[in-house]
């Protein structure tokens, strides 16, 4: 116990004030998310993630998406281990050669209508590992892709309005 109180007084504070602003700001997109996937779906929306390839910042960002702050779950977003209980399948990463079979079936393995979501400039168009000798290329040359959730990485806040985006046209 010691330790533990001269570590923090040797540390401070390590963590930081959540903006209220920004928790509206979640909690309105969030609650419009959530009655759109309601009135399309009629329940939650599955998603499959599959990383092709990436550094793993992309993963990062969706795993905050997941966390307290965002929650994404409470708003009707569920991750899903099977592909065969996927809505939507997530790509991450330009798609590796080693990769590529394993892609195609998941996507095969998903029931219809099923819809693709690439997140990431990297699964857009192949981002800093564009040309490499491993990478097949971009998602959209092996898939289609209906949406596109741009950055690198995208934050928990992109990728919450670009799904809100995209359910109001879909």
């Amino acid at each position: 116990m010691i330790h533990i109180l001269k570590t923090r007084l040797l540390k401070g504070v390590v963590t930081r004030r959540i903006d209220p602003n920004l928790t509206r700001q979640i909690e309105s997109r969030g609650s419009e998310l959530k009655s759109l996937i309601m009135k399309k779906f009629g329940r939650s929306l599955h998603i499959r993630e599959v990383d092709t390839g990436s550094c793993g910042a992309c993963e990062s960002e969706i795993i905050s998406a997941s966390n307290p702050i965002y929650d994404l779950q409470r708003f009707g977003v569920s991750f899903v281990a099977s592909p065969r209980h996927a809505d939507c399948l997530l790509v991450t990463g330009p798609v590796s050669k080693n990769m590529l079979i394993a892609l195609k079936k998941t996507y095969e393995a998903m029931p219809e209508p099923k819809f693709v979501i690439t997140c990431g400039d990297c699964a857009l168009n192949g981002g800093v590992f564009k040309d490499s000798y491993y990478v097949e290329g971009a998602v959209k040359d092996i898939l289609p892709v209906a949406l596109n959730i741009p950055g690198c990485p995208p934050s928990p806040t992109v990728i919450i309005s670009s799904l809100l985006a995209f359910l109001k046209e879909y």
